[in-house]
């Protein structure tokens, strides 16, 4: 079930209406079966993997804590180690296995190991990384572990943030299912505006960008120079608009029902700096290498100086697979990881050469400089996450500056068929709001506003997805993930 579709408007507002109706415990079994229900209207064989997922790190978090008391550090350590590799070597099988036996036979060439083929599970790697962070914290002491199995099971079904996040902790979303939630017209309303914008980002900005960027980047080599750069840009508010669309759908059908899911995005492309970028992008996801693979690195380390790097590099690869079984999600993340590096080993270099020169690294032009640089390095990083080959991506670097003649390459990439200059205006009228807002929340801004901007607002959203809006039901991106 798609957020963008006729079902889900549907199946929410039932939804919505009945967890704040129903007393606690009841509620919580009814929102268990609708997120069970949620999740199955996609592939129902797949909620048997979920529920394996859920059941392996309810039970393995529960041995944790008794051989803890026992001062069994052994089977502690056993248990925690069990429950981590059972869940990784599903993941491995379903997301990454065929990729490995391809590379595997391709390397040895020959037919060595065989093809499973099996369809990717929506949202397997947020999940799994969701139960993952759980088990860790439980075994690290940080949280007690969850005794109720349905309650537990909840927290990882949780149908808005199910598939595409953001990835949830358990100290901030397991208590909130312990406490009855009743109607409260400012946060609902408060939730609607949120699902609104995140609608608007995603039928208006992401969808209607996707028609121009799948035609240039399905057929690069047709393309040189400027549509190149103007396709790859364009990516950038495509994936934007799509992933934190889906972000703010997901939070804001969460708020109606009385449930505060983190914030998953804050203005990433006003970021002065790849280390910047990735605190402002995917918030939950970067959070969670942080604390889980970062920090352990780091921390455990006798040479803390130089296992940053490791860090950093590890860090990268990682998400770089966790994105998707390709080298070209790899080498995405290699790029990211060279940039930061580079950051690292030449912040002091950089900030006596400017004091040198005089560079007034405070002001409004050197910091518009550095917003600028950042982008341009992201969405160069960008054209191996969407290209769909290692070849299509190095010939779209290599061709970035072919040259072309401006309105002629947009009229061939389709920017005038698509309702291109619209595009554009609504691109500018989201990065303008949330300019408004800064990095506080958009319904915060909104509730100090006067009655004209709040109306104004709301009545300009609405009119923008109803007449320009795509509504053919399109996948968010991140479900592939």
């Amino acid at each position: 079930m798609l957020f963008n579709s006729v079902e889900f408007l549907v199946f929410f507002p039932v939804v919505a209406v009945a967890v704040l109706a129903l007393p606690l415990k009841p509620r919580n079994l009814f929102l268990l079966g609708r997120s069970i229900y949620f999740y199955m209207s996609w592939e129902p064989k797949y909620i048997l993997l979920i529920g394996f997922s859920v059941f392996v790190t309810w039970l393995g978090a529960l041995l944790i804590e008794k051989f803890h008391r026992e001062e069994k550090k052994k089977r502690k350590k056993f248990a925690f180690i069990t429950s981590l590799v059972l869940n990784l070597a599903v993941l491995f099988v379903y997301k990454y296995y065929d990729f490995f036996a391809d590379n595997v036979n391709s390397l040895l060439g020959g037919s060595y190991l065989p093809f499973l083929k099996v369809i990717l599970p929506i949202g397997i790697s947020f999940y799994t990384f969701q139960v993952m962070g759980y088990v860790i914290d439980v075994y690290e002491g940080k949280m007690p572990a969850e005794k109720n199995f349905f309650t537990y099971s909840l927290f990882i079904s949780f149908f808005p943030q199910l598939v595409a996040g953001p990835i949830e902790r358990a100290e901030n979303l397991l208590p909130q299912f312990y406490k009855k939630h009743n109607f409260d017209y400012k946060r609902v309303t408060d939730g609607l505006v949120l699902m609104a914008w995140g609608f608007f980002k995603k039928l208006v900005v992401a969808d209607s960008v996707a028609a121009i960027v799948n035609t240039v980047y399905n057929d690069v080599t047709s393309y040189t120079g400027i549509s190149l750069v103007i396709a790859t840009v364009l990516f950038a508010f495509q994936i934007y608009g799509d992933f934190s669309g889906y972000s703010d759908i997901a939070r804001g059908a969460a708020l109606v029902m009385g449930f505060k899911l983190m914030a998953n995005f804050k203005r990433p492309y006003i970021s002065k700096s790849l280390t910047e970028f990735w605190t402002r992008w995917h918030i939950s996801l970067s959070g969670w290498f942080q604390d889980y693979i970062f920090q352990p690195i780091v921390w455990y380390s006798k040479n803390p100086g130089r296992a940053v790097y490791v860090a950093v590099f590890t860090v990268f690869i990682i998400s770089g697979f966790w994105h998707g079984a390709a080298w070209t999600y790899v080498i995405w993340g290699l790029l990211h990881a060279a940039l930061r590096a580079f950051e690292i080993v030449t912040k002091k270099a950089k900030k006596k050469l400017y004091k040198k020169l005089g560079v007034n690294t405070k002001g409004k032009v050197y910091g518009a400089f550095r917003i600028v640089t950042t982008f341009i390095l992201v969405c160069f990083t960008y054209i191996f996450f969407r290209a769909n080959s290692i070849s299509d991506a190095l010939y779209v670097a290599g061709n970035l500056f072919a040259g072309g003649a401006l309105m002629p390459s947009l009229d061939r990439m389709g920017y005038f068929t698509n309702n291109g200059p619209m595009l554009t205006l609504c691109i500018l009228f989201m990065l303008l709001v949330e300019k408004w807002c800064g990095d506080g929340e958009l319904t915060d801004r909104i509730n100090k506003s006067s009655f004209l901007i709040r109306w104004g607002f709301y009545y300009t959203v609405m009119l923008l997805i109803i007449f320009f809006g795509w509504f053919g039901q399109s996948q968010f991106i991140y479900f592939q993930f």
